[in-house]
Parts: C-alpha cells; sequence; structure tokens
C-alpha cells in the first residue's frame, strides 16, 4: 500500500520526542510522502527546516483562522515573501492552512473574509493549489471560490458537509479531504455523503496530532495511522483498501503535480 497523508502538523511539539520514530513507522506503514501545513508566522521556519530534513516531508505556508488573534497585517507581507523566496522549490507544494471558521469564539467574519481571499490571491500569483480549512462556513467558502477562481484548486480538508456542498467544490476542481473523524461509527450523516463519493474526489489525510480515528481513542493522531484510516474509509467507498491508496495518492499527486 503506497499512502500520502496530505494533512499534518508533524511539526507540531506533541512530536517533539520522537519525531523521527513516528515518520520510521508511518514509512513502515506505505506512508511514502506528508504534507505539512504552516498555521502562523512563527511556525514557517520550523516547518520548512522540517521539510528540508526529511525526503518524505512537502510544506504549506498559510494563516490559519482559528489563530487569527495571533495574525498582524505584516504577516501577510511575509507570507508573499516566503512564498517568493521559495518559488519553484520542491519543497514548497501549497499555500496553507487557511480559510474560514465560524464555530470559534468572536469569529470576526469580516476580518477572516478578508485573510482568507488575501490568501487565495496569492495562490493564484503563485500558482499553488490551497489547502482549506472550513467550519460552518461552506456557503460563504463556495461563493468565493466561485468568485476568486483558483487555478490550481486544492483540498477541503476534513470535510464534513453535505453532498450538494461536496458536488459545489468538486465542480470548482477540489478534492475532498477524509480522516479520522468519518471512522467513527456515530459519524452517521457524514457516511452517508461519503458513500456517494467518487474515488477521483478524495484524498486521505490524518491531521495528526489532532482527529485521532476510532481505532485509535483518546490518543495523538499520527502519520502512522493512516493505514488504517484508509481500511475504514474503503468501507464507506465501496472499494478496497488499496484501491483507495492508489486513489488518493494519484489525486493527491495530479494536484501537487508530484510523480508517483
Amino acid at each position: 500500500m503506497r499512502l500520502i497523508d496530505t494533512h499534518t502538523h508533524l511539526d507540531f511539539p506533541d512530536f517533539d520526542a520522537d519525531r523521527a520514530d513516528v515518520l520510521q513507522r508511518a514509512k513502515s506503514v506505505g506512508v511514502e510522502r506528508l504534507v505539512v501545513l504552516g498555521v502562523y508566522q512563527e511556525n514557517w521556519q520550523r516547518l520548512w527546516q522540517l521539510a528540508l530534513d526529511n525526503d518524505a516531508i512537502h510544506a504549506a505556508f498559510g494563516l490559519h483562522p482559528v489563530y487569527l488573534a495571533q495574525h498582524r497585517p505584516e504577516h501577510l507581507v511575509e507570507l508573499r515573501d516566503w512564498l517568493l523566496r521559495h518559488a519553484g522549490h520542491p519543497k514548497l507544494c501549497a499555500v496553507g492552512e487557511f480559510g474560514l471558521d465560524y464555530y470559534i469564539d468572536n469569529p470576526e467574519p469580516e476580518r477572516q473574509q478578508a485573510l482568507f481571499e488575501a490568501q487565495l490571491k496569492l495562490a493564484i500569483e503563485f500558482e499553488l493549489p490551497v489547502l482549506l480549512h472550513v467550519r460552518r462556513a461552506h456557503a460563504a467558502t463556495i461563493a468565493t471560490l466561485k468568485r476568486l477562481k483558483v487555478p490550481r484548486a486544492g483540498i477541503i480538508h476534513a470535510f464534513a458537509g453535505s453532498y450538494e456542498e461536496a458536488r459545489e467544490y468538486l465542480k470548482l476542481g477540489f478534492k475532498l479531504g477524509l480522516g479520522g473523524a468519518a471512522t467513527w461509527p456515530q459519524a452517521k450523516r457524514m457516511h452517508k455523503v461519503i458513500g456517494q463519493l467518487p474515488l477521483n474526489a478524495v484524498v486521505l489525510e490524518t491531521d495528526s496530532p489532532d482527529m485521532a480515528p476510532a481505532m485509535h481513542p483518546q490518543q495523538r493522531n499520527s502519520p502512522e495511522y493512516l493505514g488504517d484510516i484508509c481500511a475504514s474509509l474503503a468501507e464507506l467507498l465501496r472499494t478496497d483498501a488499496d484501491s483507495l491508496a492508489s486513489a488518493s495518492s494519484r489525486n493527491a499527486a495530479d494536484l501537487f503535480g508530484w510523480a508517483i
């Protein structure tokens, strides 16, 4: 089985004690590439160094809506500088993680929207895919993506919307990121939506250290669990784990411009 974890935060301190071991265990179960996402200005350098030091890791840089209080106007300028400095580098694969989150306390939707659009425009300028966080904000996100068309589209991380919302994203060329949340038996609404998706619509992810799957409850999530997630989701997609792994990896490689 050959797997790509399209969304992980392996740079977080949760992995400081055993990051090398986690990478080795992930490799042993078939995880060949991992996308590690920046979420605020302070972690971009740490993330970039991690990507440079590890053949399997690729980096994306962004300003996440959950950290809205930490972001400053100059961080957008710095984000553009990072993208300009590393443009064309094989380790830079996307802009992200960013998006809209109306679930957080004091969401400041106007400020979130401005930050969202500014990063979409950077993705357009640098011709990069986008890795989007969307929580209770699908309508606003879809409307914005229709207005500001990103040439290389991207991934809707941890998709948990309706089938109608899924169709809108797919029309725009996006892939839907599926991970641990969908493995839980109580996620019946999500199961129904996933069961209607074609294999060319999805990519696999962990969001580690968060969103642990049902087979590893109350644990730190990890890229090494991606095979278990794949096997669980394959049942929902009415296929086998190898076929899902192959389809997800192909979808991710097409999106990021990788040869597999």
